[in-house]
């Protein structure tokens, strides 16, 4: 990569105490401030049921400086908070979606919601609690149709541990994220898990949900009725490790972006992007943005800002485990 073009920077280094910074998200302020969102490790252990909370951090130079951390979400948990996720919705408000973890057989989607451009929040209310299991939702993942409906997708499993096989599916709220209500279908597959969804709206008003699956490619499925029902899940012409996966569409070009781990091996290298003109049919001028075999890249998320795109990942070698940030012209993706 031409290194005029790329800035990169470790916004959220790892150290023995806070041993893992992951699962980030940014949002545009309305002044133009930068705020990221990450799940910060505060214990020894980076393992997903340590202790953890939402840390924020807040640039105004277009993510190439950022303030020191500070605290967005504190440990509700009996284990942890994590998972950030922003949605600016069409009112104006912003929406923090976020996971509170308590064992393996109890984690829920919460969302919070500011009125003032992130300096002060209301009470988190959850979303799922209805429903017995456990709920993984991702970082950067909530979208606003076209129409105005929420949809927040998640996977589940009665248990994470015991029978880590889960199935997709979607909750949605039809008045700003106040109310929340289950998709009347979840989508699974019959031998292989079904995990860690995204959504994206395309041009027909149809919504592509894509997941993660231990069948060496990407799987997807589609909505005709904004994810209510789904069609059965198929496999995308994209190989893919049992790793997540972002899919944003470009503000420029509106065209579709992907960011992956373009493998059907074991580890999370390379890292890899790609866009597609015919959402989501085929892909084109696939290149690596990270393949240092070292280390093991994932969890990304896409903020556009300006004529970039802003991308952040977990960097992680053995126990460690740093976010990245890569800062990239978005006619870079075109080159």
């Amino acid at each position: 990569m031409n290194g005029e073009q790329i800035y990169e920077l470790i916004v959220c280094p790892a150290t023995e105490r806070n041993p893992r910074n992951t699962e980030a998200d940014i949002i545009e302020l309305r002044d133009g401030t930068l705020l990221l969102g990450y799940t910060e490790f505060y214990h020894y252990s980076p393992h997903d049921m340590a202790p953890a909370r939402i840390a924020g951090k807040t640039s105004k130079d277009g993510g190439r400086t950022w303030t020191e951390p500070f605290t967005i979400q504190e440990d509700i948990g009996v284990e942890n908070v994590m998972e950030a996720d922003f949605l600016r919705l069409k009112t104006g408000e912003i929406l923090l979606f976020f996971s509170v973890k308590n064992s393996e057989t109890d984690c829920h989607p919460y969302v919070r919601r500011s009125l003032d451009e992130a300096k002060t929040w209301s009470e988190p209310v959850p979303i799922a609690k209805a429903y017995p299991g456990y709920f993984t939702t991702n970082n950067d993942r909530a979208i606003q149709t076209s129409s105005g409906r929420i949809l927040l997708p998640v996977a589940y499993a009665l248990n994470a541990w015991v029978t880590p096989k889960f199935v997709s599916s979607c909750f949605y709220s039809e008045d700003n994220g106040r109310t929340w209500f289950k998709s009347a279908m979840d989508v699974s597959l019959p031998n292989a898990t079904a995990d860690e969804p995204g959504l994206i709206e395309l041009k027909d008003g149809r919504l592509l949900m894509w997941f993660r699956t231990t069948l060496g490619y990407i799987y997807r499925s589609f909505s005709d009725d904004l994810g209510e029902t789904w069609s059965r899940p198929e496999p995308m012409n994209v190989v893919s490790p049992e790793s997540p996966q972002t899919m944003k569409r470009i503000p420029e070009t509106n065209d579709l972006l992907l960011v992956w781990n373009n493998t059907q091996g074991p580890q999370r290298v390379p890292l890899t992007v790609a866009i597609s003109r015919d959402e989501g049919q085929t892909w084109e001028n696939v290149k690596n943005i990270e393949i240092d075999e070292r280390y093991t890249y994932a969890y990304p998320s896409v903020t556009f800002f300006g004529e970039e795109a802003l991308l952040t990942y977990y960097v992680s070698e053995g126990r460690h485990f740093s976010l990245k940030l890569k800062i990239i012209p978005i006619e870079w993706f075109y080159g």
